[in-house]
């Protein structure tokens, strides 16, 4: 098992009897429960559902939008099976940095990491348009003030970094009452609808999982948006140091993140469609896009059931869920980062950690480059939805999923190589099934790509154009930086 040197950091010994460990993240702290609030604050339920499902269904394949989260979450549980049986004998700050460089070399794995740290950085700064709009609505809908919406962004990344910087624990805390609110909300409208049957043409369960229904419209942008809706549960394994257990927490934790939320997403756009009625659906939600609003297809029908008190609540709920997701992917990069740090490949500085054990260097770094991301659109006074949430979804979203093939294939080769593991499902077929599924996913959300961003090709080669350039930078990072790689490093 690959786990992290105890004794000494650089070379030297930590201090004597003390038992502190300098480069060391804080032991022990999460269970399976504080890892999951982490993973379904970064997957943002709430930002999902209200955020993204009204663009899939519009401009994706309309009512069978609930069948691309489960064909998504089909290809993330196979993908899941080989990364939970890397999780038993790699335990790294940076899972797919470690994860990739383990089977596929220390180069690929740098290169890996830098892909990551793209993924992570883009669907941050996507979520903080969608927030920034949000918020800015709120306060002149509510308290009659007009405040920019980068305003309420460049506030927030404050926030967020001083959360960051006082520790894991007190970000779990936090996130556990933001998640919970809005699963319930969500989920008592998709109950109660369920079993009153459905909407004005019943609950039409064909209308959204049936053949045609799925292979309508463009299916990739579907399918691109329920991935992105997923994006956190590898968090799982970046977790991994801090976890109790974590040979048994991050199975259980992961397992029951992409299962869990697969389902969550199905059932609960499934019973959205049913209650606009699936001949109605995607053309309701085009129109809360035109209008300015798209919340306002998946708001209105729970205002309709439960009462236009949920209006209010879900306005509010769906600005925490987005700030509960942006906290936890600046705790994810910041660990990436760490661990760059630890192992050589970064400057020293950011492997330093803070009294609160926490790498509040690698944090301030994470919030300043997602200052940079967000910086283009404020300036340029870019619709903060429709560019910078759509295009920086679909960058985040490609990026992840190259990590995730490469992951599939590294599994396959690690324990072919070392012999670690007998059981042939978790560490060959799985992973080979995750993969072909992976590479035809891209594929797909490639072909649709142009679609996501209103045809602009040009656009769309610029957004795609810096996952191969970064991934190169990394592999000659890995080239330059290797003679000075500490016992750290996972090659």
């Amino acid at each position: 098992m690959i786990t992290l040197d105890t004794q000494t950091v650089g070379g030297q010994a930590g201090p004597s009897g003390t038992g502190e460990r300098p480069h060391a993240l804080k032991r022990d702290t999460l269970g399976v429960i504080g890892v999951l609030f982490f993973v379904f604050s970064a997957q943002a339920p709430l930002t999902g559902i209200a955020g993204a499902s009204p663009i899939a269904v519009a401009i994706g394949n309309g009512t069978g939008v609930p069948a691309a989260y489960l064909t998504a979450g089909l290809i993330v549980l196979l993908f899941s099976v080989g990364y939970v049986a890397m999780s038993r004998h790699v335990v790294h700050a940076g899972a797919f940095y470690a994860y990739v460089g383990k089977g596929l070399g220390r180069t690929t794995g740098i290169g890996g990491a830098m892909v990551a740290l793209l993924a992570y950085c883009a669907i941050q700064a996507a979520m903080y348009g969608l927030y920034g709009a949000s918020v800015s609505a709120l306060l002149e809908a509510y308290l009659g003030i007009a405040v920019p919406w980068w305003v309420c962004v460049l506030v927030t990344m404050a926030v967020i970094q001083v959360l960051g910087a006082l520790g894991v624990e007190i970000g779990a805390r936090v996130l556990a009452v933001l998640v919970l609110a809005e699963f319930s909300l969500l989920l008592a409208f998709a109950v109660v609808t369920f079993f009153r049957g459905g909407g004005p043409e019943g609950l039409a369960p064909l209308a959204s999982f049936g053949p045609e229904a799925v292979l309508s419209g463009a299916p990739g942008v579907a399918v691109m948006f329920a991935v992105a809706s997923m994006f956190g549960f590898e968090a799982t394994a970046i977790y991994g140091e801090e976890a109790r257990q974590p040979h048994r927490t991050i199975p259980r934790a992961t397992y029951t993140a992409v299962i869990g939320i697969t389902a969550f997403f199905a059932f609960v756009t499934w019973m959205n469609v049913s209650a606009h009625g699936p001949s109605h659906a995607a053309a309701q939600a085009g129109a809360a896009l035109e209008g300015g609003d798209g919340t306002a297809y998946v708001f209105g029908p729970i205002a309709n059931l439960l009462g236009g008190w949920t209006t209010d609540v879900l306005q509010i709920l769906l600005c925490t869920s987005l700030f509960a997701g942006m906290l936890a992917f600046h705790n994810s990069v910041t660990r990436y980062f760490f661990s760059l740090s630890r192992d050589g490949v970064l400057p020293a500085v950011l492997g330093r950690l803070n009294r609160h054990h926490s790498p509040a260097p690698a944090g301030a770094l994470q919030t300043l480059i997602a200052l940079v991301l967000v910086a283009p659109f404020a300036l340029g006074g870019q619709d903060p939805v429709l560019t910078l949430f759509s295009w920086f979804s679909g960058l985040a979203v490609l990026s992840m999923m190259l990590l995730y093939l490469l992951t599939s294939i590294s599994v396959f080769v690690f324990f072919r190589r070392e012999r670690l593991d007998t059981r042939v499902w978790h560490t060959a077929v799985a992973p080979i099934l995750g993969a072909l599924g992976l590479a035809s996913a891209i594929a797909l959300i490639l072909a649709n790509f142009t679609t996501l961003i209103d045809g602009d090709t040009t656009t769309a080669i610029r957004l795609v154009l810096p996952i191969p350039v970064l991934f190169a930078a990394g592999v000659v990072l890995a080239r330059v930086r290797k003679d000075v790689l500490s016992p750290h490093t996972v090659a």
